[in-house]
């Protein structure tokens, strides 16, 4: 979606521009992208300081115009966020001040005032009511944007995955070998990898976690709105959450399990021994150093594996979580999640690094649907690109 999406800034920046996207699948939307919640988020998580912040803001009510121009499908039903105990209480008064700095729209309800909003909600004292989020169709997203970026001239590679960095910006993609003025490294689970063959990214290695859903059995009632507790602010994850869907279904997740290897969807599928290796050496760093609480991270995605954990979780957000049974499982997705070498510490914002021949987006984050329109606008090369990767 990063990739579309700066693709098509730059169409509208310089309209003359030669520009190829590269996709190493048959078409896109196989990973990440085509595999989120589908939820725009609004900003209140994220400090005033980080690039994360101004994105998710800037880029909820851009993508929500984006529906509305194209009519694509679009539900406004906001979120809550609840607080289960006194500890998360607190954080959610630091939650409220970041949204009003942030300019987000933030609404604190008391219990009748949260019982009135969604009647089986739990919370301890109040909740916030941030009524910018909505839910989205991920899937008809990129296809808009993959036709609005062919129909100005652009040109689509599937089944071309990198290969090498050849010199002179000039890479090998599949079958071909390409050249370019500008190449822009959207590459998800392998950014790091192209970066470093370019000279960038070194300080930096990714670390996959799986995430999976489970959907409520047919017949169930839906909460009126997405529901989310408190998060620990200390980590990147939002912690098992209640989220509406396009189709009037409810799901409850995601896992934030430390995949085995970067493409670890399911089964042995894709398999990399190099990277299971690289992959538990690191984690076992992270484990021994216990950077983002990474201990607590690890037990915790330990039980969220089984069914009744994670209902049991969500049944502290809602009355009548455990009747909705939860038995369907999603399609996994794995979240490309940057962590620094020397410190093992879990990166929480954007990180892009380049130069005038290559730009490399690091660390595209959740929400990076949300974030995808606000971060091109504000870190789109401003060169003409002749290619792009």
């Amino acid at each position: 979606m990063i990739g579309l999406t700066i693709a098509r800034a730059l169409q509208q920046r310089d309209p003359g521009a030669r520009l190829t996207l590269i996709d190493k699948e048959p078409r896109l939307g196989q990973h990440a992208s085509g595999r989120n919640s589908g939820v725009l988020h609004s900003g209140i998580y994220y400090s005033a300081e980080s690039l994360k912040a101004r994105f998710t803001r800037d880029g909820n009510a851009a993508w929500q115009a984006y529906c509305t121009e194209r009519g694509l499908p679009l539900e406004r039903c906001g979120k809550l966020i609840v607080a289960r105990d006194a500890e998360e209480h607190a954080r959610l008064a630091i939650l409220e001040q970041r949204g009003r700095v942030n300019g987000v729209e933030v609404q604190r309800l008391d219990e009748t005032e949260t019982r009135a909003l969604e009647p089986r909600a739990r919370t301890f004292g109040h909740a916030l009511f941030v009524p910018s989020t909505a839910s989205v169709d991920p899937m008809q997203l990129l296809a808009a944007q993959q036709a609005d970026v062919i129909a100005a001239g652009g040109t689509l590679l599937c089944n071309h995955p990198y290969r090498a960095h050849l010199g002179d910006n000039r890479i090998q993609a599949g079958p071909e070998r390409l050249q370019a003025g500008t190449i822009i490294n959207c590459a998800g689970l392998y950014a790091d990898r192209i970066a470093h063959d370019f000279g960038f990214g070194q300080a930096y290695s990714l670390l996959p976690f799986k995430g999976l859903y489970r959907y409520a059995d047919p017949g169930t009632e839906p909460p009126r709105t997405h529901l989310y507790p408190v998060p620990d602010l200390r980590q990147p994850f939002l912690g098992v959450h209640f989220t509406r869907t396009l189709d009037g279904r409810t799901k409850i997740g995601p896992t934030a399990l430390p995949a085995l290897w970067r493409e670890h969807s399911a089964g042995l599928s894709r398999f990399r021994f190099s990277e299971l290796l690289e992959i538990a050496r690191r984690e076992l760093f992270m484990f021994a150093t216990n950077r983002n609480d990474f201990r607590a991270l690890a037990r915790q995605a330990r039980r969220k594996q089984h069914r009744s954990y994670r209902v049991a979780e969500a049944a502290t957000l809602l009355h009548g979580a455990e009747a909705m049974g939860f038995h369907q499982c999603g399609r996994p997705g794995i979240r490309a999640q940057l962590v620094e070498r020397k410190t093992n510490r879990l990166v929480m914002d954007f990180v892009i690094e380049g130069d005038a021949k290559s730009v490399h987006v690091l660390n595209a984050v959740s929400p990076a649907l949300t974030c995808a329109r606000g971060f091109c606008r504000d870190r789109a090369p401003r060169d003409r690109p002749a290619a792009g990767s």
